[in-house]
């Protein structure tokens, strides 16, 4: 199965359609039913690409243990921007990957 191809414009207007505060909270809905499955595999995804492993605790380490209060907390706030996006990317990743998946399921459904 391929990805579908979307236009700029497609993909502009779909960004646009969520951005609507009743559909993103229907979305909330959805994924907070599923939260703990997702939680389980974004934390394995995460782990298994490495982004929390050896390098991820010696960088806490090392940002916990700065002496000057202001540099240590820029960067804490450095390390918890990175680890956001990072967090988010997997999770778009994954959120695509079960979108796929559901896609499959459908098809196969109607064949």
């Amino acid at each position: 199965m391929t990805a579908p191809r979307f236009t700029d414009a497609e993909l502009d207007a779909a960004l646009e359609a969520l951005s609507d505060p009743e559909r993103f909270r229907g979305a909330e809905r959805r994924v907070a039913a599923i939260a703990p499955q997702l939680q389980r595999i974004l934390a394995s995804a995460l782990q298994e690409g490495g982004w929390f492993g050896e390098a991820h605790e010696q960088e806490v380490a090392k940002v916990a243990g700065m002496e000057d209060p202001h540099e240590r907390i820029a960067a804490m706030r450095a390390l918890l921007a990175e680890e956001t996006r990072l967090g988010m990317l997997v999770g778009v990743a994954v959120g695509w990957e079960l979108a796929r998946e559901l896609e499959g399921t459908q098809s196969e459904r109607t064949d």
